[in-house]
């Protein structure tokens, strides 16, 4: 049976990459209450800072690291200096990711690296650090935040589709190599959230179709991710890998 203690995160050390808003903030807080330590890997110092007094506040041990994801000379030092402060790390959510809008016709190439850098490329080599210690201690949960435009073509955001459909797969592959370990890797699918991501979509001309595609008639919350990421990160999850949760209010089924 199901129990409370299967969703108990204490003693673990999650690491959320982009934590500090939006569907990373709203996770972060997740674990933190299930009773994870949590590190907020981010760019922003000063919007980190002010989630870790939000996760302080709310009793969790927590730490911010400064970090762009697309420096990999910085991600090993980075997973480093969590372990030191909080322990070893059993919990890796990637979650950070950019969105550049642009015609296939005329993207720049700098952008297009630097989407794929972002929400693909760090995703990978952030799994690999965090997976190499937890496949020695036989244990880890790593979680990717993908989207539902993995699963859909997607116009003016061709590099951003491209990575999370690259990292769904990712996830797959990873999962099947990682099981022997006992380390589960899977992927969270958010359909439309309301985030500053999303800010240009709930105020233009897609607002009314994409309610109107979604069963349950609405955007959801940064904070209803929270629930599958406590999910996968818990012992409720230690047999299933290489699985998408989809969190969209029945976008993708209609």
């Amino acid at each position: 049976m199901a129990s409370p203690k299967m969703f108990d995160l204490s003693g673990q050390v999650a690491v959320v990459t982009g934590g500090n808003g939006g569907i990373g903030r709203a996770i972060a807080l997740g674990l933190a209450e299930a009773g994870a330590a949590v590190a907020i890997l981010a760019r922003n110092e000063k919007k980190s800072r002010a989630v870790v007094d939000e996760l302080a506040k709310a009793g969790a041990a927590a730490i911010a690291i400064q970090l762009d994801v697309t420096r990999r000379d910085d991600l090993r030092p980075a997973m480093e200096q969590v372990e030191s402060k909080l322990g070893p790390v059993s919990i890796l959510v990637n979650n950070a990711g950019i969105a550049i809008m642009g015609s296939a016709l005329k993207f720049r190439a700098e952008d297009w690296d630097r989407v794929i850098e972002t929400n693909l490329n760090s995703c990978f080599f952030l799994s690999q650090i965090a997976g190499q210690s937890m496949a020695a201690r036989k244990r880890g949960k790593i979680i990717n935040i993908a989207s539902e435009y993995s699963l859909f073509g997607a116009q003016n955001v061709i590099p951003y589709a491209a990575a999370k459909g690259a990292l769904v797969q990712t996830t797959k592959s990873m999962a099947i190599e990682l099981a022997p370990h006992n380390v589960q890797v899977n992927a969270i699918l958010p359909g439309w959230i309301e985030t500053d991501m999303t800010a240009l979509v709930q105020s233009g001309p897609m607002f009314r179709e994409i309610i109107m595609r979604t069963p349950a008639g609405r955007f959801g919350k940064p904070e209803e991710t929270a629930g599958a990421a406590v999910f996968l990160a818990s012992h409720a999850s230690d047999f299933i890998t290489g699985s998408i949760v989809r969190v969209d209010g029945g976008y993708a089924i209609r």
